[in-house]
């Protein structure tokens, strides 16, 4: 069963237009309560005006929150169409007010407006909103001063400052959110381009190994097939059943690619049902299957054979699988060998044979290269070079963290 999507803060489920309306109330109460004797006070911080409790003035009052409300409505979809009435209905609240400016408190809800409009619009957008909320203030100020009427200009600097600090605030959250989204792109294309190098490499040592293994097996039938029949049918039959083998793992591999439905037990499971990943257990049948295919592999062990960690102990069947195939497709000889050493700290791999090298085939393959991939992804150590008495040795250490096992 997949997991429930985790639930949406309530921060997000509150339409932005609902946040706009809410700091209008906020600021209306504001202004009245600044305009009434409060307790500890010998007269109103604010001398309300001559209008403010007259039926005109609550008109006024009422219809700049119809505009409000006709701003909050349009927040989403026409975001300056809905700063155009939010400013316009903070202009014409403070008629009944008798203040030289528009207070903050009345544009507490142009404040909000403007920061959504930073986070979730373009920056040309949001330079066209703060623009026209500077414009208002301007205009508003600019429109007294003409007339001969005070004017707060000191105060409407204010009021302009938090509206910059509002829309900064927003752009900010807007450049964090692309950010993170960059990052989360980033990431997701760095594990698809590593899991296609793991799939690559997966198939690579599966396939490479069977097919070399195949070669040799066709080879040996067709040069017996005359006269050793019952030696060439024996190796035709391992031909068969190598093909078989991999031809089940790949299946196997796809099909745990392809599966993307909740239910483990479906027909695609079915079709192609899952095995325990191969590993260190693995080698000498590994041995047996390359010896009996003509090329002997001689094992050794060395120290005490312990559990390791999955992802240690698939990469060092892997690498030693590869180099087994690399001598049975490039070295053209009859034997080498597969030393393991398992260290209180350390898995050490050597295999090594007495043939002709790799050859400049081997230059531009995959194998040795997966192999090197595969070492370093564990912090490991690597080499693979021509032995200086004849033939070509690999050699891995992979570090075994303490007290890890599988």
């Amino acid at each position: 069963m997949s997991p429930s999507p985790p639930a949406v803060p309530l921060f997000k489920r509150v339409p932005p237009g609902a946040w706009v309306a809410v700091a209008w109330c906020v600021g209306v109460a504001l202004t009245v309560l600044m305009r009434v004797q409060l307790p500890g006070e010998s007269e109103p911080s604010v001398m309300p005006g001559v209008l403010l409790y007259r039926w005109d003035g609550l008109l006024t009052q009422a219809i700049a929150s119809a505009m409000l409300a006709g701003g909050c409505v349009l927040t989403a979809r026409r975001p300056l169409a809905s700063l155009s009435l939010v400013l316009a209905a903070a202009a014409f609240a403070t008629v009944s007010l008798s203040v030289g400016e528009i207070p903050l408190a009345q544009f507490l809800a142009v404040d909000v407006l403007l920061c959504f409009i930073g986070a979730t619009r373009p920056l040309k957008t949001g330079l066209i909103g703060l623009g026209l909320a500077l414009a208002v203030l301007g205009g508003f100020v600019a429109t007294r001063l003409l007339s001969g009427w005070f004017a707060g200009t000191s105060a409407e600097l204010t009021v302009a400052l938090t509206a910059v600090v509002a829309w900064l605030a927003g752009r900010s959250v807007h450049e964090a959110r692309r950010h993170d989204a960059d990052l989360t792109a980033q990431a997701a294309r760095q594990a698809i381009t590593a899991e296609r190098l793991r799939i690559a490499r997966e198939m690579h040592d599966m396939v490479a190994h069977s097919v070399g293994i195949i070669a040799l097996q066709a080879g040996a039938a067709a040069r017996v097939v005359h006269t050793q029949p019952d030696a060439a049918r024996e190796a035709m039959s391992a031909v068969e059943t190598a093909g078989r083998e991999t031809l089940s793992g790949l299946r196997r591999m796809l099909g745990a690619l392809r599966q993307d439905g909740p239910d483990p037990e479906g027909p695609l499971r079915e079709a192609a049902p899952l095995h325990p990943a191969e590993g260190m257990a693995d080698v000498d049948r590994l041995a047996r299957a390359t010896t009996a295919a003509g090329v002997r592999v001689e094992v050794r062990w060395q120290g005490e054979r312990r559990p390791l960690p999955p992802d240690i102990d698939l990469s060092a069947f892997r690498i030693i699988q590869e180099s087994v195939t690399n001598v049975v497709r490039h070295a053209a000889t009859g034997s080498c060998r597969v030393s393991v050493e398992y260290g209180s700290e350390e898995l050490g791999i050597e295999v090594a044979d007495r043939g002709r090298g790799p050859g400049h085939s081997a230059d531009t393959g995959f194998g040795l290269i997966g192999m090197r991939e595969r070492v370093a992804l564990l912090h490991g150590e690597f080499t693979a070079a021509p032995r200086p008495e004849g033939g070509f040795r690999v050699t891995a250490r992979l570090p075994v963290p303490e007290g890890d096992a599988a």
